[in-house]
């Protein structure tokens, strides 16, 4: 840190990205990316804008911006694209939370909001999971401030209901709640039916899991046209041509490759469906995900450890040091042949352990 750094950042703690490794070639299932390849509609319309980088983007995105609203059955004006789904989330910090509306979200989830409060300097509230690692539901209807949930949250992989979510959309109609719906694909139930019901709610998706775009960075929000005209104010005035023109390609081959996005969606589902039932055999605790990802601890073998003898074996996966969690990990859902290789690796382990 320089010399120079303003006071107002000296004490920000940036989020932590998963590992990227370079030294060797790992079974990666460390940052919940997509096992599978953009869909091949998604990669021909990217490359067929490489020739044209020399020309800003829309800074409307009017096609892709079409197509979402079309998908998930908005009007017009209620749908914005941004730069990976962080960029919605920073935004709907700064919009909607100040001292006067402190944020407020879970002590165990997305490392991000932390994050963002600090960075927009303004004042949040953790509310504690349940002993089970569920969303308090009461407690959250009773907070005052911006809420923030992800849901399925992470990197639990706990769902809450639509109707929950309803109960705590409904709970106080005078502040935001949104909702981060980055793994919402692989089995839980998206907000974005209530919007009409709720001005308040703002939904965050990203392409970055289901679409295989983690890669591209391109998120989208979803609310009342009123909740999206906000957002657009922010977009610009900071970078009016936030999403690149291959990321816009990619983006529209993506939605209209339907059939392979659903198809992804199955495989990765049956995998974390096999890998949960093999990691059970073994002696293994899990939540209830619903996401692309499993969270799991053993009795024999600290989550440390564990993680610190897979990555030794080339298999990575995400620990956390945070004290409630700090006996999990959380595996990413990849390839069949992928898991398999997880599940021979854990075996080994713990025949050692013996």
């Amino acid at each position: 840190m320089s010399t120079f750094l303003t006071e107002k950042y000296g004490g920000l703690r940036p989020y932590t990205p998963g590992e990227q490794p370079r030294e060797r070639k790992y079974v990666k299932l460390n940052t919940n990316e997509s096992p599978f390849p953009p869909a091949p509609k998604a990669q021909e319309l990217a490359r067929d804008q490489a020739e044209n980088l020399m020309l800003y983007p829309d800074p409307e995105c009017r096609e892709l911006t079409r197509l979402i609203e079309e998908r998930e059955r908005v009007r017009e004006g209620q749908v914005l694209l941004t730069n990976g789904s962080d960029e919605a989330l920073n935004f709907a910090f700064m919009a909607y939370c100040d001292v006067t509306a402190p944020a407020v979200f879970a002590n165990i989830t997305y490392g991000f909001y932390k994050v963002f409060a600090d960075l927009n300097g303004v004042p949040y509230e953790e509310i504690p999971l349940r002993e089970d690692f569920s969303l308090d539901v009461d407690a959250f209807c009773k907070a005052k401030g911006t809420l923030f949930i992800a849901n399925p949250n992470a990197p639990t992989g706990i769902a809450l209901t639509r109707a929950e979510m309803e109960k705590i959309i409904s709970s106080d109609p005078a502040r935001v709640v949104v909702v981060d719906e980055a793994y919402v694909d692989f089995g839980g139930e998206s907000c974005i039916p209530l919007l009409d019901q709720y001005p308040n709610l703002l939904v965050v998706q990203t392409f970055s899991k289901s679409r295989s775009m983690a890669g591209a960075r391109l998120g989208f929000a979803v609310g009342g046209e009123a909740l999206i005209d906000d957002l657009k104010r922010l977009k610009y005035s900071t970078n009016p041509y936030n999403v690149n023109r291959m990321t816009l390609a990619a983006g529209i081959g993506s939605i209209i490759s339907e059939e392979y996005f659903a198809n992804n969606c199955k495989k990765i589902v049956e995998n974390r469906e096999w890998a949960a039932a093999e990691l059970s055999k073994l002696g293994f605790s899990m939540t209830n995900s619903t996401a692309n990802f499993l969270f799991a601890r053993h009795d024999k073998i600290g989550g440390a450890e564990l993680y610190e003898k897979l990555k030794g074996r080339g298999v990575l996966v995400r620990h956390f040091t945070q004290k409630e969690i700090e006996d999990y990990n959380r595996i990413t859902v990849g390839s069949m042949e992928e898991m398999q290789t997880l599940i021979k690796e854990i075996k080994n382990i713990l025949e050692e352990l013996k």
